[in-house]
């Protein structure tokens, strides 16, 4: 099939939503918007092409890239930054950083920071990682996994309590970042996060390694336990946010030129998530025969639970428009590609998002095969 046209693929920027008895923004001078929360998620598929220096750049003069056309530029992490606007918070997973490689994470900190030759109010940032433990589960280069939050300086003095790690994942998929209200924004969670793919392949218990059932299996107990996570927060006041790779298209919509549909266990895990994190007041466990056999497949007693009734951002803001964040390598950019990659939010969020995109081209892939996606959440 042949690529699709350009302008299905980048899409100009959604404008702002107005919202209602809300003042004009104001920025600093280095551009960075006072009463805006900027969230950017992105699958990098590995991090050390964007901590080397120098390096060849994949982004091509277009959008907020400078340089005449055919030039090239830097796509180290600092400049990955500068080009989205400083967000507040830039989320990556699939970073394949082994657990103990101190010299590694150094590298991504002294990437984030400003350099000699830009401005002085330019922002600082802190970055924060969650590494695989699991040596049964998380091999291969870098141990396959992990994930780190890259964090506005000014925005963590002034407004995050903590950022951790969840106890009932050792694979380095998830790192919460709990913050203070900001301005009219409740405390959030903001969970960063690399879901499991779902395959046929065997998890291992990550103790002794023995076979314990399937990387399916495995997926769906990891249903169970974000929401479960979810609920806990929501309990202590918290808004949640998720924003990753969810490893799941949602609807035929977000999958081109179609849906996942094969082996039929795909389908269970997209049942499973969408009553999940979405439904509201949905029984889980008797509707759904396959997701019910597979939660207790790690003896969990299946309990019934209700589902999250949460936001998919891009959806909320853009209807049955299509967008895609994965784009394999090796095939023409746009011809096979699906939307896994999501930022939800809880419901009582929904007055205050003002914007959702992704970042669809080329340009954007850079080294990885998926595109980055955000969201802006405006205080008023």
């Amino acid at each position: 099939m042949a690529a699709r046209d350009q302008d299905d693929i980048s899409p100009p920027p959604i404008k702002r939503r107005k919202m209602s008895n809300s003042s004009p923004p104001s920025k600093t001078s280095s551009g960075v918007q006072r009463d805006e929360l900027r969230i950017y998620s992105w699958n990098v598929n590995g991090i050390d092409p964007l901590v080397q220096r120098p390096i060849t750049s994949f982004f091509e003069p277009r959008g907020n890239v400078r340089g005449s056309s055919g030039s090239t530029v830097s796509t180290g992490l600092r400049d990955v930054l500068r080009r989205y606007s400083w967000p507040t918070l830039l989320f990556l997973q699939e970073v394949k950083i082994a657990p103990g490689d101190e010299s590694a994470m150094k590298a991504v900190e002294r990437a984030i920071q400003p350099s000699a030759d830009e401005p002085e109010e330019a922002p600082s940032y802190k970055a924060f990682f969650c590494l695989p433990k699991d040596k049964y589960n998380a091999r291969g280069f870098g141990r396959k996994y992990g994930v780190c939050n890259i964090i506005r300086q000014d925005f963590f003095d002034a407004h995050v309590e903590r950022v951790r790690e969840v106890d009932w994942d050792l694979e380095g998929r998830f790192l919460v970042c709990e913050t203070k209200p900001f301005q009219s924004l409740p405390k959030l969670a903001i969970i960063n996060l690399y879901a499991v793919n779902g395959t046929d392949a065997p998890y291992k218990d990550p103790d002794t390694g023995k076979p314990f059932g399937t990387r399916h299996d495995r997926k769906l107990r990891v249903h169970r336990l974000l929401q479960a996570e979810c609920q806990a927060l929501s309990s202590r006041g918290f808004q949640i946010v998720l924003a990753g790779d969810f490893n799941i298209a949602r609807a035929p919509i977000d999958g081109h030129p179609n849906l996942r549909m094969y082996p039929k266990q795909h389908c269970v895990n997209r049942a499973d998530f969408e009553a999940r994190f979405f439904r509201r007041g949905t029984r889980l466990g008797g509707g759904s025969e396959g997701a019910e056999k597979r939660d207790t497949v790690e003896g969990d007693g299946g309990e019934v639970d209700e589902g999250l009734g949460m936001i998919d951002s891009f959806r909320h803001l853009h209807g049955d428009k299509a967008g895609y964040t994965y784009h394999p390598r090796g095939k023409s950019f746009g011809t096979s590609c699906d939307r896994v990659d999501m930022i939800l939010t809880s419901s009582s969020l929904r007055d205050h998002l003002a914007e959702a995109g992704i970042h669809e081209t080329p340009a954007d892939r850079a080294t990885s095969d998926h595109v980055p996606l955000y969201i802006s959440l405006l205080s008023h």
